[in-house]
Protein backbone atom coordinates (compact mmCIF):
# COMPACT_ATOMS: atom_id res chain seq x y z
CA UNK A 1 0.00 0.00 0.00
CA UNK A 2 1.06 3.31 -1.10
CA UNK A 3 0.55 5.68 2.18
CA UNK A 4 2.34 8.99 3.32
CA UNK A 5 3.84 9.26 6.57
CA UNK A 6 1.91 10.76 9.53
CA UNK A 7 4.32 13.15 9.67
CA UNK A 8 3.68 14.48 6.23
CA UNK A 9 -0.26 14.36 6.83
CA UNK A 10 0.14 17.01 9.68
CA UNK A 11 2.05 18.99 7.32
CA UNK A 12 -0.99 19.24 5.23
CA UNK A 13 -3.05 20.33 8.24
CA UNK A 14 -0.89 22.61 9.88
CA UNK A 15 -0.01 24.26 6.47
CA UNK A 16 -4.24 24.78 5.82
CA UNK A 17 -4.72 25.94 9.16
CA UNK A 18 -1.90 28.40 8.42
CA UNK A 19 -3.48 29.71 5.35
CA UNK A 20 -6.65 30.11 6.67
CA UNK A 21 -5.62 31.85 10.17
CA UNK A 22 -5.74 35.20 8.84
CA UNK A 23 -2.49 36.00 10.69
CA UNK A 24 0.23 36.25 8.68
CA UNK A 25 2.93 34.91 10.95
CA UNK A 26 2.31 32.37 13.42
CA UNK A 27 4.25 30.89 16.78
CA UNK A 28 4.77 26.90 16.58
CA UNK A 29 2.32 27.33 19.74
CA UNK A 30 -0.32 29.15 18.54
CA UNK A 31 -0.53 26.34 15.51
CA UNK A 32 -0.40 23.64 18.34
CA UNK A 33 -3.50 24.79 19.94
CA UNK A 34 -5.13 25.69 16.68
CA UNK A 35 -4.33 22.09 15.21
CA UNK A 36 -4.37 19.79 18.19
CA UNK A 37 -0.73 18.72 16.62
CA UNK A 38 1.79 18.46 19.41
CA UNK A 39 3.65 21.23 20.00
CA UNK A 40 7.08 19.16 19.68
CA UNK A 41 5.96 17.81 16.24
CA UNK A 42 4.57 21.38 14.68
CA UNK A 43 8.30 22.34 15.70
CA UNK A 44 9.73 19.23 13.69
CA UNK A 45 7.22 20.17 11.12
CA UNK A 46 8.12 23.78 10.89
CA UNK A 47 12.43 23.01 10.49
CA UNK A 48 12.05 20.97 7.68
CA UNK A 49 9.72 23.16 5.88
CA UNK A 50 11.15 25.74 6.28
CA UNK A 51 14.58 24.44 5.13
CA UNK A 52 12.74 23.08 2.22
CA UNK A 53 11.58 26.81 1.46
CA UNK A 54 7.77 26.25 2.32
CA UNK A 55 7.48 28.10 5.41
CA UNK A 56 9.12 30.96 6.08
CA UNK A 57 11.12 31.82 10.01
CA UNK A 58 10.95 34.67 11.49
CA UNK A 59 12.76 35.80 14.56
CA UNK A 60 11.86 38.08 16.91
CA UNK A 61 9.37 39.01 19.46
CA UNK A 62 6.93 38.82 16.97
CA UNK A 63 8.31 35.90 15.13
CA UNK A 64 7.13 32.63 14.47
CA UNK A 65 6.53 31.27 10.66
CA UNK A 66 4.59 31.99 7.33
CA UNK A 67 3.67 30.37 4.35
CA UNK A 68 6.53 30.96 1.83
CA UNK A 69 3.84 31.90 -1.25
CA UNK A 70 0.36 31.93 -1.61
CA UNK A 71 -0.86 28.33 -0.87
CA UNK A 72 -2.29 28.45 -4.76
CA UNK A 73 1.13 27.98 -5.19
CA UNK A 74 2.15 25.59 -2.68
CA UNK A 75 1.62 21.53 -4.34
CA UNK A 76 1.07 19.12 -2.70
CA UNK A 77 4.01 17.11 -4.14
CA UNK A 78 6.20 19.92 -2.41
CA UNK A 79 5.33 19.29 0.82
CA UNK A 80 5.17 15.09 0.50
CA UNK A 81 8.97 15.55 -0.62
CA UNK A 82 9.82 18.03 1.54
CA UNK A 83 9.13 15.65 4.33
CA UNK A 84 9.71 12.34 2.70
CA UNK A 85 12.21 12.83 -0.47
CA UNK A 86 11.71 11.86 -3.67
CA UNK A 87 8.06 10.41 -4.82
CA UNK A 88 8.63 6.78 -5.89
CA UNK A 89 7.13 3.65 -5.87
CA UNK A 90 9.61 1.20 -6.20
CA UNK A 91 13.51 2.07 -5.37
CA UNK A 92 14.47 1.65 -9.45
CA UNK A 93 12.88 4.73 -11.05
CA UNK A 94 14.30 7.61 -13.19
CA UNK A 95 17.20 6.20 -13.68
CA UNK A 96 18.37 5.58 -10.44
CA UNK A 97 21.18 3.12 -10.14
CA UNK A 98 22.59 0.08 -7.81
CA UNK A 99 19.25 0.07 -5.76
CA UNK A 100 18.94 -3.62 -7.08
CA UNK A 101 20.34 -6.74 -7.79
CA UNK A 102 18.19 -7.75 -10.10
CA UNK A 103 18.57 -4.19 -11.75
CA UNK A 104 20.15 -5.91 -15.11
CA UNK A 105 17.26 -8.97 -15.75
CA UNK A 106 14.16 -6.77 -14.63
CA UNK A 107 11.28 -6.82 -17.28
CA UNK A 108 9.99 -3.93 -15.74
CA UNK A 109 13.04 -1.53 -15.65
CA UNK A 110 12.20 1.91 -16.84
CA UNK A 111 8.43 1.06 -16.74
CA UNK A 112 7.97 2.50 -13.10
CA UNK A 113 9.19 5.76 -14.31
CA UNK A 114 5.61 6.04 -16.49
CA UNK A 115 4.19 5.33 -13.37
CA UNK A 116 6.02 7.33 -10.61
CA UNK A 117 5.73 10.08 -13.27
CA UNK A 118 1.92 10.35 -13.50
CA UNK A 119 1.69 9.92 -9.62
CA UNK A 120 3.93 13.14 -9.05
CA UNK A 121 1.89 14.68 -12.02
CA UNK A 122 -1.32 14.21 -10.45
CA UNK A 123 0.19 15.77 -6.82
CA UNK A 124 1.63 18.46 -8.37
CA UNK A 125 -1.50 19.66 -9.93
CA UNK A 126 -3.05 19.80 -6.38
CA UNK A 127 -1.79 22.85 -4.27
CA UNK A 128 -2.38 23.44 -0.52
CA UNK A 129 -5.31 26.05 -1.60
CA UNK A 130 -7.00 23.27 -3.23
CA UNK A 131 -7.19 20.92 0.03
CA UNK A 132 -8.07 23.56 2.32
CA UNK A 133 -11.30 24.20 0.81
CA UNK A 134 -13.75 24.14 3.28
CA UNK A 135 -11.09 23.23 6.06
CA UNK A 136 -12.33 23.13 9.08
CA UNK A 137 -10.73 21.21 12.08
CA UNK A 138 -12.53 17.68 12.80
CA UNK A 139 -13.35 17.53 16.54
CA UNK A 140 -10.26 15.02 17.04
CA UNK A 141 -8.15 18.04 16.14
CA UNK A 142 -9.67 20.05 18.69
CA UNK A 143 -9.19 20.24 22.22
CA UNK A 144 -11.46 18.44 24.89
CA UNK A 145 -12.89 20.83 27.24
CA UNK A 146 -11.39 19.57 30.90
CA UNK A 147 -14.07 17.35 33.06
CA UNK A 148 -14.04 17.52 36.77
CA UNK A 149 -12.33 13.79 37.48
CA UNK A 150 -14.41 11.99 39.59
CA UNK A 151 -13.58 7.72 40.10
CA UNK A 152 -15.22 5.48 37.78
CA UNK A 153 -17.56 2.83 38.94
CA UNK A 154 -18.29 -0.56 37.36
CA UNK A 155 -19.20 0.01 33.68
CA UNK A 156 -19.04 3.90 33.95
CA UNK A 157 -16.93 6.43 32.48
CA UNK A 158 -14.64 9.13 33.79
CA UNK A 159 -17.64 11.60 34.33
CA UNK A 160 -19.52 8.97 36.31
CA UNK A 161 -22.10 8.10 33.37
CA UNK A 162 -22.79 4.72 31.73
CA UNK A 163 -20.93 4.00 29.04
CA UNK A 164 -22.84 3.06 26.04
CA UNK A 165 -22.39 3.33 22.15
CA UNK A 166 -24.56 6.24 21.03
CA UNK A 167 -25.13 8.11 24.20
CA UNK A 168 -23.99 11.30 24.63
Amino acid sequence: MFRLNRLTDYAVVVMAQMSHSGAPVRTAPQIAEDTGVPLPTVAKLMNGLAREGLVESHRGALGGYSLARAAERITVSEIIQALEGPIALTACVDGAAGHCESQSLCPMRGNWDKVNQAIRGALEGVTLADMAVGFHLPPRFSPAPAAPHRSTGVGGDATGGAVSAGRP
